[in-house]
C-alpha cells in the first residue's frame, strides 16, 4: 500500500560513545544498568507523596527547553493525542494496533507500565531495546546536565523526551501520544497533533487536578490545538460543557461519538468468539460496522468507539485506511493489566481499575463476561485516589474483600482501608500485610468455580503479575 503521510526529518543514528559531549568532566553511561540509574535517580512524581499540581512543578517551558537541546524530536514525527481518566492506553493501544495493521509504522507510548518500564515505548508493538535505550540515555545526559540546578527534568520529563527522540529515530509515520497526569500541564503537551481523543472523565487524582469535574475538564481540555480535530465521548453534562467551551475558545473541531457521529454498541455471545461486545461507526467519511471489541466490557466498547473515530479523522488528513484491516487490527489487541488472567488453578485475575467509575466498570464486565460462583477481591490503592467511591463501588461485586499495601510510597494501610470499607458497607472485610498473605488468604476461602480479582492500583497489579506469571 502506499502511504500517504510521511514523518518529516531524516533518519538520526543513536550515538553509543563512552562519554557525552556538552558537559564538561561528565560521563556518560557505559552501560544500560548505569543509564536506568541515572533516570530512576531524576525526580519521579509518580512516587511522590505529596504533589502540587501547579506551574511550577509542571510546566512546559522546561520540557521544551530539554526538547530543544535535543534537536525537538518532537517536530520530526506526526502524533494523535490522547487525554482522560479511564481508558486512556486502551484507546491509544487499539488505534495503533489499527494503524499497523494498515501498514503504518506506529510508535506508541503510554504511562505507566504493569511490569516493566519498556513498556511505556514501543514501535509496531515492539517495545524499546536495552541497547536502544542506553544509547537515548548517553544522548540525553549532556542536555539534561547543561539545565540548570534548580530545574533539571523530571523522570516523566526525560522519558517523554526518549520517547520523542526513538520515534523519530525510528522514522515512524505517527506516534501516539498518552497524556500521563492532566493534559494543560502534562509533558506531553508540546506536540501539534493531527487528532486528540478525550476519553470518559470522571474523579481522579482529586489533590492535583481538582475535586470536580467541571476543573478535572479543564485540565484534559488542556491539550485542544487551534485547528485540530478533536474527539470525545459521552460525558457527564457538567464535564461536557467545558470541554465544548474550551474547544470553542481555542477553535478546535469538536465531535462527540453517540451525538454528532453516529455510534453504537451491543452486548452478545457466540460459539466462536464467546461474550464480546460488537460496534458501528459511521461517519460521512467511513463506516464500520459489527466490528468486534477486542476487550471486555461496555467502557471498552465506548473506548474503541473512540479510537475509530480518531482514526476517521486520521484518514480525512491522508492516511489509507482499509476496513477490512481495521478489524485485523482489533483481533490484534491485547493489553496487560485489563481484565487479563494470570494464573490458572485458582483462578486469578488482574484489572487497573483505580478510580470509582473504573472500579463499577470492571465489576459489571466481569460478571458479563467471566463465569464464577463467587468472587474475592484483593485490593490496594494510593491515598491521592477517590478511595471512599471505589470502596463504594466496591461492595456490589465483591463476594470477600481482603485490602492489602501496594508498593507505591503513596499506598494506603490495609487497616485503614478496611476501616472506611466496613464503614461504608457495613461487611466484613480482612487485612494482610503483604501481597502474598492476601493470596494466601485468598485461597483458603475460594473453591473451583470463584474468582480471585487483584484490583486497585497498577502498583498492585505489577506486583501480582511478577509474582504469579513465568
Amino acid at each position: 500500500m502506499a502511504k500517504s503521510v510521511k514523518t518529516t526529518g531524516k533518519k538520526r543514528k543513536a550515538k553509543t560513545s563512552s562519554r557525552t559531549a556538552g558537559v564538561k568532566g561528565k560521563k556518560a553511561f557505559r552501560n544500560y544498568g548505569q543509564a536506568l540509574d541515572y533516570l530512576f535517580e531524576r525526580t519521579d512524581y509518580e512516587k511522590q507523596k505529596h504533589l502540587r499540581y501547579n506551574v511550577s512543578t509542571f510546566n512546559l517551558r522546561r520540557m521544551n527547553k530539554l526538547l530543544s537541546l535535543l534537536g525537538d524530536p518532537h517536530k520530526k514525527i506526526n502524533t494523535a493525542h490522547i487525554a482522560g481518566t479511564k481508558g486512556k492506553g486502551s484507546t491509544a493501544t487499539m488505534l495503533a494496533k489499527m494503524l499497523e495493521a494498515n501498514d503504518y509504522k506506529v510508535g506508541l507510548y503510554t504511562s505507566p507500565h504493569v511490569t516493566h518500564l519498556h513498556e511505556r515505548i514501543s514501535v509496531d508493538s515492539k517495545m524499546i531495546s536495552d541497547p536502544q535505550m542506553h544509547g537515548l540515555m548517553n544522548r540525553v545526559f549532556a542536555p539534561v546536565e547543561k539545565m540548570s540546578k534548580n530545574d533539571k527534568p523530571t523522570f516523566f520529563e526525560i522519558m517523554t523526551a526518549l520517547a520523542f527522540m526513538h520515534f523519530a529515530d525510528t522514522n515512524v509515520d505517527i506516534g501516539v501520544i498518552e497524556t500521563g497526569l492532566g493534559g494543560r500541564l502534562d509533558s506531553t503537551n508540546v506536540i501539534k497533533p493531527k487528532v486528540v481523543g478525550i476519553t470518559s472523565l470522571s474523579l481522579d487524582h482529586q489533590q492535583q487536578l481538582g475535586d470536580t469535574l467541571d476543573c478535572i475538564a479543564r485540565e484534559k481540555a488542556g491539550i485542544f490545538k487551534r485547528g485540530v480535530p478533536a474527539i470525545t465521548v459521552q460525558q457527564d453534562p457538567e464535564a461536557m460543557h467545558v470541554l465544548k467551551s474550551h474547544a470553542s475558545i481555542v477553535k478546535a473541531p469538536l465531535s462527540v461519538t453517540g451525538s454528532d457521529i453516529d455510534f453504537s454498541h451491543r452486548f452478545e455471545t457466540s460459539r466462536e468468539d464467546g461474550p464480546h461486545t460488537r460496534i458501528c461507526l459511521t461517519t460521512p467519511t467511513s463506516k464500520f460496522e459489527h466490528l468486534r471489541v477486542p476487550l471486555h466490557g461496555k467502557h471498552q466498547a465506548i473506548n474503541c468507539g473512540l479510537a475509530l473515530a480518531m482514526l476517521d479523522k486520521l484518514k480525512t488528513s491522508g492516511f489509507n485506511i482499509d476496513n477490512e484491516k481495521v478489524a485485523e487490527g482489533l483481533n490484534n489487541v491485547s493489553l496487560p493489566g485489563r481484565m487479563e488472567m494470570i494464573y490458572d488453578d485458582p483462578r486469578v485475575m488482574i484489572d487497573a481499575a483505580h478510580n470509582a467509575a473504573s472500579i463499577k466498570a470492571m465489576i459489571h464486565a466481569t460478571g458479563q463476561n467471566i463465569p464464577y460462583d463467587s468472587m474475592v477481591v484483593i485490593f490496594g490503592c494510593n491515598n491521592d485516589k477517590d478511595i471512599k467511591g471505589m470502596l463504594y463501588e466496591l461492595q456490589y461485586g465483591a463476594d470477600k474483600v481482603i485490602f492489602t499495601r501496594n508498593s507505591s510510597v503513596k499506598a494506603m494501610s490495609p487497616q485503614d482501608l478496611a476501616d472506611m470499607y466496613t464503614e461504608i458497607s457495613g461487611k466484613m472485610c480482612q487485612t494482610a500485610s503483604s501481597l502474598g498473605e492476601a493470596l494466601q488468604i485468598a485461597k483458603s476461602a475460594i473453591s473451583k468455580e470463584d474468582l480471585i480479582c487483584i484490583t486497585g492500583s497498577f502498583y498492585l497489579i505489577g506486583q501480582a503479575k511478577m509474582r504469579l506469571m513465568p
